[in-house]
């Protein structure tokens, strides 16, 4: 995140000023985090992770008879298999497909300017990438020191989540930033964080 020029840019007509920073940049910033161009591939890594996700659960489920594994012989299966992975009432894989979806359904929620009209699903859609990563990191620690074993598809899983961490900390911080704005002009947070007018 780089800070915008302060003098605009000028396209190549004489005359014809062309403005770096539009309503839909926030201030500060030279690009928008809630455009479609930022916020695509995370929906899109999202969904690849709720269907690694979903393949992994059934599996636990018993639906699947086998997993794939092409690196790690049956480490998959003792890893999926293991008390870890059943701590709760349904398996973790389950859980974090959950998360995928929420991930993707919150992404794709609201417009261009949702930094600044739709903070509460932007800081929504920031608390499900977040601490999914985190136990996706979490887990990938545990394989090798509690288990011994790896899991291919748990591994992919958790480079997913850590890929979709920056850019959806980059829109959370433009809606704090933007509350923050509102408040230092007395305005009303909770009018900021709902994106309603006062």
């Amino acid at each position: 995140m780089k800070p915008a020029a302060d003098e605009p840019a000028r396209s190549g007509k004489i005359g014809n000023p062309v403005r770096e920073r539009s309503s839909d940049i926030p201030p500060g910033w030279e690009k928008n985090p809630s455009s479609w161009s930022e916020r695509a591939p995370i929906i899109v890594l999202a969904l690849i992770g709720f269907g690694i996700a979903t393949y992994l659960a059934l599996y636990q489920w018993r639906v699947l008879g086998t997993v794939w594994e092409p690196f790690f012989g049956s480490g998959s299966r003792t890893i999926l298999n293991s008390k870890i992975s059943h701590l709760l009432p349904i398996p973790d894989a389950a859980l974090g497909a959950f998360g995928y979806l929420l991930d993707a359904v919150t992404g794709a929620i609201g417009g261009r300017r949702r930094w600044r009209t739709m903070p509460w699903i932007v800081i929504i859609f920031g608390l499900a990438v977040g601490p999914l990563g985190v136990v996706s990191i979490m887990l990938v620690i545990f394989q090798p020191v509690l288990l011994d074993a790896w899991c291919t598809l748990c591994l992919a899983s958790a480079v997913i989540s850590v890929l979709m961490i920056g850019p959806a900390a980059d829109e959370v911080l433009a809606s704090l930033q933007h509350m923050k704005r509102v408040k230092r002009r007395d305005g009303s947070l909770w009018h900021a964080f709902w994106g309603t007018k006062e």
